[in-house]
């Protein structure tokens, strides 16, 4: 009671009593800059940043109240924790295995991933904009910059690793990553165990694992060329003009 400020703190000091352990001394306003600085953005803060907050004549909590604020509100913060989303969804530049062609565009699915951190976009809109944002395209009346930016979300299955040498040859492989990727990142299930039989330790069984399969093997996957199948194919149009697909297909 002497120095807990809520109940975090008491929850800790409970903790801290069982393992015979003392707390050390608050930290000075000059450590908690550079440690939520780091936190939030991954970068030091500036000298000038230094200087005002050990300066500002605020209370604690008001000071620090204002640097959480600031720090969140900085482009920076969706750039540094974007990262761990993308880790999390397998983001590369780059079909990957035989070939492992490029993807130009990949970068779109990323800037949305850090732009929706830095929007603030509630986490059950992250995720179903990235799983079906195509489908919430065509059923939601949104603007065509909304469009785009579903359609952009859903890079988190069409960017799943390709291959082999030849343009489906084993779809089954990249289904199997989507699949594997949406559940570990999302449910935190290991479902590629039920492509071969029930799931020995968590609840699912192969026919969930094959209804997932139908779903993603009625998907239309872009392709950026293969190594022996060297031009791009079924690239998703970004944009809501009529005729759009029929440029794509006969690009």
């Amino acid at each position: 009671a002497r120095w807990s400020g809520n109940e975090i703190d008491r929850f800790l000091q409970d903790e801290r009593r069982k393992r015979h352990l003392t707390a050390v001394r608050e930290a000075d306003r000059r450590t908690l800059i550079r440690r939520i600085t780091f936190a939030l953005i991954g970068l030091p803060p500036t000298p000038t940043e230094i200087k005002e907050f050990v300066a500002d004549p605020r209370p604690d909590d008001y000071a620090w109240g204002s640097l959480v604020d600031r720090l969140l509100a900085s482009p920076h913060y969706g750039e540094r924790w974007g990262r761990h989303w993308l880790d999390v969804a397998r983001y590369a530049d780059t079909q990957g295995d035989v070939g492992d062609i490029p993807i130009p565009d990949a970068w779109r699915y990323r800037n949305w991933v850090i732009d929706a951190l830095n929007a603030d976009v509630p986490f059950d809109t992250f995720l179903q904009a990235q799983i079906a944002g195509d489908v919430l395209a065509k059923k939601a009346a949104v603007t065509s910059e909304e469009v785009r930016n579903l359609v952009v979300a859903t890079g988190f299955i069409s960017l799943s690793q390709r291959f082999g040498n030849s343009k489906k040859d084993q779809l089954h492989l990249t289904i199997e990553n989507t699949i594997d990727t949406l559940g570990r990142g999302v449910l935190g299930l290991t479902l590629r165990c039920s492509r071969c039989h029930d799931h020995p330790f968590d609840p699912v069984l192969q026919t969930d694992y094959y209804g997932l399969y139908g779903i993603f093997n009625s998907t239309t996957y872009p392709w950026m060329g293969m190594s022996v199948e060297k031009s791009p194919s079924a690239l998703a149009p970004a944009t809501v003009a009529p005729n759009a697909q029929q440029l794509v297909e006969e690009f």
